[in-house]
């Protein structure tokens, strides 16, 4: 079997972390940002886990299944 070809679009929006998760960017951090609060700002910079049915199909994404 060939190797796999990892999707560019898809590396450039998902990251892995160290214990195999995968963290993508929060949604709202473009504009409007002065009706958010401080916390809210703070807190969508985190960024977010991916959910475990979406897991595999980021993972063959990245080349990794």
């Amino acid at each position: 079997m060939s190797k796999l070809k990892t999707r560019k679009s898809a590396a450039k929006r998902f990251r892995v972390t160290a214990s195999g998760k995968i963290v993508h960017r929060s949604i709202g951090l473009n504009h409007l940002m002065r009706k958010k609060s401080m916390g809210e700002r703070r807190r969508l910079l985190k960024g977010n886990v991916l959910s475990k049915a979406q897991e595999q199909r980021v993972k063959r994404m990245l080349g990794m299944a």
